[in-house]
């Protein structure tokens, strides 16, 4: 499902709901790159196929969410805007952390 296609003002059909999310995270009044440094942190907390949903009212979040997962092995699920409030949907990827420098890197 494109939840970036779907209006904000019109309510989803049953079958276009996602499924709910296991973690949330209120990044609401958090500038860049915060929204994404936290998102980041529950996603390593999560297993991998876990759905983490994003509150951010930065727009730069807008760019950085879909950019973070494809450079770090997560599934960018999608958006939708309800006024200045923007929700992403995340699917933990199967990354693990590498232990000499405690990046992520795709497993």
């Amino acid at each position: 499902m494109d939840l970036e296609k779907m209006p904000s003002d019109s309510p989803a059909s049953p079958s276009q709901e996602m499924p709910p999310a296991d973690v949330f995270l209120d990044a609401r009044g958090l500038n860049c790159p915060l929204p994404v440094l936290k998102a980041r942190k529950k996603l390593l907390g999560m297993r991998a196929g876990e759905i983490l949903e994003v509150a951010a009212t930065d727009p730069v979040a807008a760019i950085d969410m879909p950019h973070f997962c494809a450079e770090s092995g997560h599934e960018f699920l999608g958006k939708r805007q309800d006024g200045p409030v923007t929700y992403f949907r995340i699917a933990r990827g199967a990354v693990r952390q590498t232990e000499d420098e405690g990046k992520e890197e795709k497993a």
